[in-house]
C-alpha cells in the first residue's frame, strides 16, 4: 500500500469537521450540566434541607384508618375532657331538660347501665371515653325519667340490619327530646369529607349506638345490635351489651316483625320500664 500525503484542501476540511466535532462536544457538555443541576420546583420532595443538603420530604400526614370493614381502631388516647354542644331542636316528645353544653369528663371510660324492659333486663356498658357527649346525653336523659314507660318501636330482621330501635315516647319514631348533638366515634375517626364515611362497615353484635335523621342530628333513639349488621360509620357508637341482655334480644327478634315483613314494630311489645345508671 502506497503511503500518500494529504493535499491542502483535504487538510482545510480535516481541520473543519474536527472543530465542528468539538463544538458539538461541547453543546452536549453544557446541556448535561444544566439538566443536573436544574432546580426542579414542580417535583415533590427534592428541595434540599439547608442544614443536610439532603432531599426534603414533603410534611406527613395522618393516615385515615383502613378501610377493614369493622370498626375503626381508636389509636390515640382520649382527652381529659371534650366540649359538649346540645341545640335546641324542636319540641320534646316528653317534658324534659336538655344537658348543659360546656366541658364533659372522657372518666370514667365506661359507666355501667341496665335497661330494664317487660321482656327482660339487658346491663349496658357506656363507652365515655369514645363517646362522652353521647353518653352524658343519655345519663342525662335516664335520670329525668325519659326512657321510662316507653315502647321500642321498630325491629329490622333483615340479612344485613338486625336491630332493636328504642327511645322514642311517642313509640312511632319520630320523637326526640327537643335538642340534638355531634355525632362522635366512629365518625370522628374520619375526615368530613372521606368517601369511607359512606362505605358501609359492620356493627359487631352486641353493639350499643345513636339513631338519626342524618349527621350530626343524634337526639334519643337508639338501637341495639342483635346480629352482625352492616351501616356506614355516620351512627355513633357508645357501648355495648351484655351476653344476658343479647339473649333477651334474640327472644324478641325471634318473634319477628308485626305483619310478618321485615322492619317495623316487634311483633312482641316491648316496654323499657326504667334505665338505671351506676
Amino acid at each position: 500500500m502506497t503511503d500518500r500525503k494529504p493535499t491542502a484542501n483535504a487538510t482545510v476540511a480535516l481541520v473543519a469537521v474536527s472543530t465542528a466535532i468539538v463544538v458539538v462536544a461541547l453543546i452536549i457538555g453544557v446541556i448535561a450540566f444544566l439538566v443536573a443541576n436544574a432546580d426542579h420546583d414542580d417535583a415533590p420532595g427534592d428541595a434540599a434541607d439547608p442544614d443536610t443538603g439532603l432531599p426534603m420530604l414533603p410534611p406527613s400526614r395522618p393516615a385515615p384508618p383502613p378501610n377493614t370493614g369493622m370498626l375503626p381502631e381508636v389509636t390515640t388516647p382520649p382527652p381529659a375532657a371534650v366540649s359538649c354542644q346540645y341545640h335546641r331542636s324542636g319540641a320534646a316528645a316528653k317534658p324534659v331538660t336538655a344537658p348543659r353544653s360546656g366541658e364533659v369528663a372522657t372518666e370514667p371510660a365506661t359507666r355501667e347501665a341496665t335497661l330494664t324492659t317487660d321482656q327482660g333486663r339487658i346491663k349496658l356498658s357506656l363507652d365515655n371515653a369514645k363517646a362522652p357527649c353521647t353518653v352524658h346525653s343519655f345519663v342525662d336523659l335516664a335520670g329525668q325519667g325519659f326512657f321510662t314507660d316507653t315502647a321500642c318501636h321498630r325491629l329490622t330482621t333483615g340479612r344485613g340490619l338486625r336491630v332493636l330501635q328504642c327511645g322514642d315516647p311517642t313509640g312511632d319514631g319520630t320523637g326526640g327530646p327537643g335538642y340534638t348533638f355531634a355525632d362522635e366515634y366512629p365518625t370522628d375517626q374520619y375526615a368530613p369529607n372521606d368517601p369511607s364515611r359512606q362505605i358501609p362497615i359492620t356493627y359487631p353484635r352486641g353493639t350499643l349506638a345513636m339513631a338519626n335523621a342524618g349527621p350530626d342530628t343524634n337526639g334519643s333513639q337508639f338501637f341495639l345490635v342483635y346480629a352482625d349488621s352492616q351501616l356506614p360509620p355516620g351512627y355513633t357508637v357508645f357501648g355495648t351489651i351484655d351476653e344476658a341482655g343479647l339473649g333477651v334480644l334474640d327472644t324478641i327478634a325471634s318473634a319477628g316483625v308485626r305483619g310478618r315483613g321485615t322492619d317495623g314494630a316487634p311483633a312482641t311489645p316491648v316496654t323499657i320500664t326504667a334505665v338505671e345508671v351506676d
